[in-house]
């Protein structure tokens, strides 16, 4: 009869849990979309940077780092849904450079985009990322070398990188970063809604799920 009551207890207890944490889950979705209904602006800034249709009723908010593995890795991947599903979808890129010395990278980013080469420029960030930024080991002198491969004028970024403009950037961004809750990168939000548990499939699942919702037919 003990081992009866203790293995009933267990269950009870995994059950409570299962039933919390599924509670929690959707309480968090309702209220970021809540947020992305009334406060759009934690998702997207003026500054921010987008790749899409602005006729998209998808928006996949990404906060990232151009010195993050993992953004590189899921870069390619979030390409593909969004050539799956031409117009229907819009990236965001917003950062959160958690690391010591990844504002630099981003500053260096923001400067290529003032030239015209922002995504030429962390396409090449990303396929090159093994060579200086190997597990945050940061080497951007090795960074300066690859860099005019994205057709951009060198001089010109370790110039233009210093604008106070792009620090108020990262600051705003770092901000909603706080009010977001975001914990590590790359952090997703679609329509508001955030990636719970992390992964390719889940990603793509979030996004199908919103797809589905916007576009019935």
């Amino acid at each position: 009869m003990k081992y009866v009551i203790v293995g009933v207890t267990s269950l009870v207890l995994v059950l409570a849990f299962v039933i919390g944490s599924n509670y929690y889950k959707e309480q968090q979705i309702q209220k970021y979309g809540f947020m992305a209904a009334d406060n759009a602006e934690l998702f997207v800034r003026d500054h921010s940077k987008t790749l899409g249709s602005d006729d998209a009723k998808v928006y996949l908010v990404e906060f990232m780092d151009p010195a993050c593995e993992t953004c590189a890795a899921f870069a390619p991947f979030v390409k593909q849904i969004m050539d799956k599903y031409p117009g229907k979808i819009k990236l965001v890129l917003r950062y959160a450079p958690f690391h010591d010395g990844a504002d630099d990278f981003v500053k260096i980013l923001e400067a290529a985009g003032m030239q015209g080469k922002y995504w030429e420029t962390l396409n090449l960030m990303f396929e090159t990322q093994n060579i200086w930024a190997n597990h945050h080991n940061y080497q951007p002198q090795r960074l300066w070398d690859i860099l005019p491969g994205a057709g951009v004028d060198i001089e010109q970024i370790k110039k233009d990188m210093h604008d106070p403009a792009i620090a108020k950037i990262i600051e705003q961004d770092m901000a909603d970063v706080k009010t977001l809750n975001v914990q590590k990168t790359p952090g997703y939000f679609v329509n508001g809604k955030p990636l719970q548990t992390f992964g390719y499939r889940q990603l793509y699942e979030l996004i199908q799920s919103e797809l589905n919702a916007q576009y019935p037919n």
